[in-house]
């Protein structure tokens, strides 16, 4: 059986270390999370942001804001926290409306208060394998191979998904990270053979178990970030049950990168309220 990349136990560590650094500060950490219109998904993990900021101690507004809210008003709202000394970070909810512009809304927020990593400087950044924030999915997938001591630097990784969410700038921090990086997608030939190859697998295109065991070798690690909703319950992109009898480690879903994902977000956020006090 292989190694079980455990997120939950990982992340109730972050928020331990979180909540021990928060309780010696004077103000606490602010984030801001804007949300336009009402979609169930958009709402559960706001929720789970919420919830986690409670209990780390850390202050979280949500903003919910209408979904034929114009364009400039928006912008407004997030101009407001960007000028707000006590907000230390923001992010927009995606996904968001399509009558709004996407890329214009996300570069609205300062760069210094993007702890999602989302805006074109903070991109440019992962790009040039500068300091920036880290998207908090890619960054919850990097913590769960380091805490486990996965070396990344010349092993060679395939990561299936090309969004620029998570397998793009997941892509891109492999590659800061001295990995030989092969990105594949809906039109990739040949996926099979190119999966069994990667010495790292990571998986997040949001189609249920469509990694069987074809498609896998052993001493593999996989990283399943996908999640999806099949009668009322979470299932990841890997067939879970056939996969972790082949390869050496795997993550779970639930209780994998998701986890990881808020408790990254609030890393982040610390990291952004240590440079703002600075």
């Amino acid at each position: 059986m292989a190694q079980i990349l455990d997120g939950k136990t990982l992340r109730d560590e972050i928020e331990k270390d979180l909540k021990s650094k928060i309780q010696n500060l004077k103000t606490k950490p602010k984030l801001v999370i804007i949300q336009i219109g009402d979609v169930a998904e958009s709402n559960t993990y706001i929720g789970q942001k919420v919830k986690f900021g409670e209990k780390i101690g850390a202050i979280v507004t949500h903003k919910k804001l209408p979904e034929d809210i114009p364009e400039h008003e928006l912008i407004e709202q997030i101009q407001l926290a960007n000028e707000d000394k006590n907000v230390n970070g923001i992010i927009v909810q995606l996904p968001i409306p399509q009558s709004v512009n996407k890329e214009k809304i996300i570069d609205t927020i300062s760069p210094e208060k993007d702890v999602d990593g989302q805006t074109a400087i903070s991109i440019k950044s992962l790009v040039d394998g500068l300091p920036t924030f880290i998207p908090a999915t890619t960054k919850g997938v990097l913590t769960l191979l380091g805490k486990n001591k996965i070396e990344l630097s010349g092993k060679h990784a395939v990561v299936v998904g090309r969004s620029t969410l998570v397998g793009k700038p997941t892509a891109l921090a492999l590659l800061n990270r001295d990995a030989t990086v092969t990105i594949a997608h809906a039109k990739t030939q040949n996926l099979q053979e190119i999966t069994k190859s990667a010495d790292i697998l990571i998986v997040a295109v949001g189609k249920p178990k469509m990694i069987t065991r074809d498609f896998v070798s052993e001493n593999q690690v996989v990283v399943d970030v996908g999640i999806n909703v099949i009668n009322g319950k979470l299932i990841g992109d890997v067939d879970f049950d056939e996969v972790s009898k082949i390869v050496a480690a795997i993550s779970p879903v639930p209780g994998g990168v998701g986890p990881m994902t808020v408790a990254s977000l609030f890393q982040n956020l610390m990291d952004a309220y240590k440079r703002q006090e600075n």
